[in-house]
């Protein structure tokens, strides 16, 4: 691949700009050719798991520039991954590993494969299904498509292009290889256009050019791209499918105002990427055409008998881009050229200014956010499932009747449909239906199946009003007026104080929750919420209106209690009414309740606030260690060791001035630090001191740029790492631990490295290994404390395997407000119990309880406030 090989002559022009700094392209070079040495001089199939990301590029440009064939599959699609490795048993596999770390795994060191001498690329025409259908691509199809592209966007190598889109995806990657191919950089960031950080990293870089598929530019729309000031962008190109005449001239005329050029472009994964693309200066004009061949290639009008208009036929496409044909066996690998031009399916017309416009589609494929679907693979995969279903296209959504008893959880059928394609569930639309659809001669009746599944005028309606109820809800808990509907709790800073209250609310508001929930955006849970069976809700055989019937509800400022009249029976098979409790919420409150009551005693079961050290180091993982950049990321931290330290100075200093039982250090969490004696009182309070610490010394450390990358590279290393360390204090091997010796914050430091780890162990060896550890380093911590030590270790061991525990809604509320009050009721439960009478236990546990949870109400609107 020319453009491979010849990357060091554009020297110490910058290639690639990614969140660990800038790479030459003499470095990128470099990398290339010390992984090109390592793949061997033998031509092998490399299996690439793509992603945009160095090391990924790194593997790809080798494999390319030394003549090994590619076969580009998602990265983050362990099945794809599976699948494409059953079908091709590559020679080698080049992935991250579980630690983060990039491998590759040489399963033959020679090749197992007869591979024609011209292959260069292998890549799916369906989405992320893991089909066995592969498109088979040449060094001269790359190599001169990329040529092609960059002559008429008139790309340079003063361009700097963002990885907007993946790089499994041919127009994600022909960007890539255009840019490359000019000696131009490329942004690397597998940010989303929503995020206010991709815009941040965009000017910083001085982005020149964007590329988009219509779902980024709803996107776009949705984030006011119009007002977001970029001084150095010069294109927007998008392709994918097709983009409303209306949007495309508005786009055109924002970016005439904004010294900006639109390119729309028309491709299919056959043709390695381009086609046809519109001149810009006729985007307004000309909205609804594709335009024009691209530079070396030819369009034909094949005649199709069915066809009434005489100009109008299929369009064949023609030129060096034209694949070699398709593999659905290895033994395909073998092949030359199958095909010598492009049937593409799509009916076209030449206008006679020689724009030619798409009028409609001779096959069933269907584009879903940029990527080509096969409705017939679908329902293939329903029917293994004991499904049987229709589907077909509906814009940018598949649209799914499905029948059978395993079809009434219409929920599961869009997970299920989402997973196997590589499309968001937003996407999907299901209806469950008695009987389907068919015409008068017996044949699938698919213009019913998208009326059937299309949301009636008032569910766009209601459901519009939920997104900004939501984001309302948003806003006030976390305090961040910029909530959208593609935020979520996590991209908004949420921490694990606020995170049960949030829980709890939208719970009232949606009648339950996915696992996952603080990580998706407010527009999917929404989105969950209105699409259960069908749309609106509505059960099998019913009119679409009778759904939103059924989910009608009433916010009144606060969150909606959904209403339900005796004619409407509440769906029996949804994730509403499965009723599931987070486990590190569980522990928070049965973990408190333990600590109130072993300390009045109304009974003694000690164990709780380790449970609980635990449990904060999950959740720190979970809150605070996300995607953002290191100094949002730190400026988060901060805002969450001051959420813990301001409410608990508080108290503590009025304990000391009031009490006279504690040492002025209490009230400035040095007890521990300082090691101030051994009388219980002194140390009531090591677990706010130990949690502190262990923050601070945290925030300290990933403040380090090294030190964030390697967080990020190594997601479960890192804690493993910290929790090997942790032990040194675990064992008191320095001498270091007070006089309370499983109190002191470098003795508990392990428990709280665990939960970390916990929280990203993604395999059962991970979580094997954790509670091995758990099991040998625990024993001994509490000196003939045998079933404190059960405690703490059924507890973490529920954390570390077991995500969610089985629940009822009145359970969950109680819990919720046990969970997020926990600080708090530690903090005042010891200034509370004493004073009601030893006859009265069960009085003095409620008692601390309440007072706790008032506290909290107190004191979290306080410091959000301040």
């Amino acid at each position: 691949m020319p453009f491979a090989r010849k990357l060091a002559a554009y020297g110490d022009r910058v290639a690639l700009i990614t969140p660990d700094g800038e790479l030459s392209y003499r470095r990128l070079a470099e990398r290339v050719a010390a992984t090109a040495e390592r793949l061997g001089p033998v031509r092998r199939l490399v299996l690439l798991a793509g992603g945009n990301r160095a090391d990924a590029l790194v593997v790809h440009l080798a494999a390319l520039s030394a003549g090994h064939p590619v076969l580009l599959v998602p990265g983050g699609n362990d099945r794809a991954i599976r699948a494409l490795t059953a079908a091709y048993d590559p020679d080698v596999v080049a992935r991250p590993d579980d630690h983060g770390t990039w491998t590759l795994d040489e399963r033959h060191h020679g090749s197992s494969h007869t591979l024609h001498p011209g292959l260069a690329l292998l890549l799916s025409t369906s989405g992320s299904t893991g089909s066995p259908k592969l498109v088979r691509l040449s060094h001269e199809n790359v190599q001169t498509n990329a040529e092609s592209i960059a002559t008429y966007l008139g790309i340079s190598d003063t361009d700097r292009a963002a990885t907007t889109l993946p790089m499994h995806y041919c127009y994600g990657l022909s960007v890539v290889h255009s840019h490359l191919l000019r000696g131009a950089g490329l942004i690397l960031t597998d940010r989303s256009v929503s995020e206010p950080a991709f815009w941040a990293e965009f000017r910083t870089a001085r982005g020149t050019s964007l590329a988009g598929v219509p779902y980024t530019f709803d996107l776009l729309d949705r984030v006011g791209f119009e007002r977001i000031r970029l001084p150095h962008l010069r294109r927007v190109t998008q392709a994918g499918g097709r983009l409303a005449p209306e949007r495309v001239a508005r786009y055109a005329e924002l970016g005439r105002r904004s010294g900006w050029e639109l390119f729309v472009m028309y491709g299919q994964t056959e043709a390695t990427a381009r086609m046809a693309y519109l001149p810009p200066h006729l985007a307004a004009e000309r909205p609804e055409a594709v335009g024009v061949p691209i530079p070396g290639g030819s369009f034909r009008l094949h005649p199709v008998d069915d066809q009434g208009d005489p100009g109008i036929g299929e369009l064949v496409y023609s030129g060096p881009n034209v694949m070699l044909g398709y593999a659905e066996s290895p033994a395909d690998l073998a092949l030359g050229r199958t095909v010598r031009e492009l049937h593409t399916g799509d009916l076209a017309r030449r206008a006679p200014d020689g724009l030619y416009e798409i009028v409609g589609r001779r096959g069933r494929f269907v584009k879903i956010v940029g990527l080509r679907i096969e409705p017939q693979r679908v329902e293939a995969l329903l029917e293994r499932h004991g499904v049987t279903a229709y589907c077909t296209g509906d814009g940018d959504a598949l649209a799914v009747a499905a029948v059978g008893d395993k079809a009434a959880d219409g929920d599961r059928l869009r997970r299920l449909v989402a997973g196997e394609c590589g499309i968001p569930a937003r996407a999907i639309r299901v209806r469950v239906l008695a009987e389907l659809p068919r015409l008068a001669a017996g044949k699938p009746d698919y213009e019913a199946v998208r009326r059937l599944t299309r949301p009636a005028p008032e569910e766009v309606e209601e459901a519009a009003g939920l997104a900004r109820d939501l984001c309302r809800l948003y806003a006030e808990i976390l305090d961040r007026a910029d909530a959208t509907e593609d935020s979520s709790f996590v991209s908004l800073g949420g921490d694990s104080l606020s995170y049960v209250e949030m829980s709890l609310r939208l719970e009232e508001a949606l009648g339950g929750l996915p696992t996952d929930w603080h990580t998706k955006p407010i527009r999917e849970l929404r989105a969950l919420a209105t699409l259960v069976t069908g749309p609106a809700g509505a059960e099998a055989g019913e009119a679409p209106e009778a759904g939103a019937a059924k989910r009608s509800a009433r916010w009144n400022g606060r969150p909606c209690t959904r209403t339900r009249g005796p004619e409407s029976p509440r769906p029996s098979r949804s994730w509403r009414t499965r009723r599931t409790l987070e486990t590190g919420v569980a522990l928070r409150a049965v973990g408190i309740v333990l600590i109130v009551a072993s300390h009045i005693p109304f009974f003694s079961l000690q164990g709780g606030a380790h449970v609980l050290i635990g449990v904060a180091g999950f959740n720190f993982a979970r809150f605070h260690l996300t995607g953002a950049e290191r100094r949002a990321r730190l400026r988060h931290l901060w805002r969450g060791i001051a959420r813990v330290a301001v409410p608990s100075v508080a108290w503590i200093a009025g304990a000391v001035a009031l009490t006279g039982l504690y040492d002025p250090a209490n009230a400035l969490l040095l007890n521990s630090l300082l090691d101030q004696g051994t009388e219980r009182h002194e140390w009531h309070y090591w677990f706010v001191e130990a949690l502190v610490y262990i923050l601070i010394v945290l925030a300290v450390l990933m403040a380090v740029p090294l030190l964030d990358r390697l967080e990020r590279r190594y997601a479960f290393g890192v804690p493993l790492a910290l929790l090997a360390v942790g032990l040194i204090g675990r064992y008191d091997l320095p001498d270091l631990a007070p006089a309370r010796f499983h109190l002191g914050p470098t003795v508990v430091f392990w428990l709280f490295a665990l939960g970390w780890a916990a929280a990203r162990a993604t395999t059962m060896r991970q979580r094997s290994l954790l509670t091995a550890v758990l099991l040998l380093a625990l024993p001994g911590l509490f000196h003939d404390q045998p079933l404190r030590t059960t405690l703490v270790v059924a507890g973490l061991t529920l954390l570390i395997w077991v995500p969610t525990l089985p629940s009822l809604g009145p359970l969950n509320r109680i819990a919720g407000i046990l969970a997020s009050s926990s600080l708090y009721i530690y903090l005042t439960h010891f200034q509370v119990y004493p004073h009601v009478p030893d006859d009265f236990p069960l009085l003095a546990l409620f008692t601390s309880l309440a007072v706790g949870i008032g506290y909290a109400a107190v004191a979290t609107r306080v410091v959000r406030r301040l």
